[in-house]
Parts: structure tokens; sequence; C-alpha cells
């Protein structure tokens, strides 16, 4: 019984040496985490700038923006996420339809409110960014000419390479809120994965002839 508790007692005092050790990395992963989420942001932000201020029509924003959008965010996760608990219902070929409209919903999405900054200057400030469950959350301040700052906490993944999973606009998820209208919209409709998808095409239908 005595060597039992020695031996207890000398693993706990092996633990509360390790602690500090074994911290000192996660602890350094993390703040290199968050400041590749920012740094990512900062150089989005001005990428996404430049893009929109050359682009003369819709249809010229949309062309450019469709490479970018892909390559900055997780568009397929998004659009999984947003289908929820749906997303195991659907069949293969119905998950591949969503996915495909999904990707053209957002683009239309981004480049309708985009349609305002054509001639607007655009300076993204960077906040303190904060690592958390779902991602390392970027706080940002959008500063354009002629209009009022805008706030935007851009969430990241920094799984690989940094990717956008979310983007919340005073205190609102983006994904969130999809999420919800999807749901609602399936529950109106007899939880009829065809019929999103139905409407997904015709919305996005009637923004290319927009």
């Amino acid at each position: 019984m005595r060597r039992l508790v020695l031996t207890r007692r000398i693993l706990l005092r092996l633990l509360v040496l390790a602690s500090p050790t074994l911290l000192v990395p996660a602890q350094a992963r993390a703040e290199a985490d968050t400041a590749r989420a920012a740094a990512f942001i900062k150089e989005t932000g001005q990428e996404m700038a430049t893009l929109i201020g050359g682009a003369p029509t819709a249809a010229e924003k949309r062309r450019r923006l469709q490479p970018f959008i892909d390559r900055v965010v997780d568009v397929d996760g998004v659009a999984r996420f947003c289908l929820g608990r749906h997303w195991r219902r659907a069949t293969p070929e119905q998950q591949e339809t969503y996915v495909r409209l999904f990707h053209r919903v957002l683009l239309n999405n981004v480049v309708a409110r985009m349609g305002d900054y054509q001639h607007t200057e655009i300076r993204v400030v960077i906040g303190q960014p904060e690592a958390r469950e779902d991602g390392v959350h970027v706080p940002t301040i959008l500063e354009r000419t002629g209009n009022p700052p805008a706030r935007v906490t851009w969430v990241v993944s920094t799984d690989g390479a940094p990717r956008i999973v979310d983007v919340m606009a005073e205190g609102t998820s983006l994904r969130l809120t999809v999420r919800s209208d999807y749901n609602a919209f399936l529950a109106r409709h007899g939880e009829s994965i065809d019929a999103l998808i139905d409407a997904l095409r015709e919305q996005t239908s009637q923004a290319a002839a927009g």
C-alpha cells in the first residue's frame, strides 16, 4: 500500500512539473493560428477591394470573384453546415447539385453586396483575433469613403490553409441564419431536398438574368 501511495505522489509531481512544458507548444500554436488568420483576412480584404474596384460590370465582377471566393472560403463546408441534418438524407446526386448551386448563390450574394463599392476606397482595420472552438474570430472594421464604418467578424479555419467558414455582422452568424432559413423552407415543403434545389436553381437563374 505504501509503495502504491508513493507511486501516485511521484506521478502527480511529474504531471505538475511537466504541465508547463506541455502547455507551451499548444499556446504557441494558438498564437500562431490567430496571427495567421489575421494576416489572411487582411490580405483577403485587400485583394477583394482590388478585384471589385476595376470591374466595370456585375458580370465581370462575377467572373473575377468566383475563383477568389472558392479559394478563400470553405464553400463546400459552409454548404453542408447550412443544410444541417438534412445533408445525410440527401442522395449523392442531390448533394452534388446542392453544393454546386450553393457556390453560385454565395457568389451572387457577394456580387450584389459589392455593387456599391465599385468607386469606393475600402480599408480593412484588423482587431484582436481570438481562437474559439469554431475557428479564429477576426474582428474587422471596414472603412469606406462616404459610408459609415461596418463592423464584421470573420471566422477562419486554420486546419491547413486558412479559409473563411463564417461571417458575423452585428453579432449575427451568416451560416446560422442561412441554415435557419433552409430548415424553415424544408419544413414548409415536406422536407423535400428537391424543392430546395429547385428554389436555389430559380434564385441563381434570376440573378444571372438580372
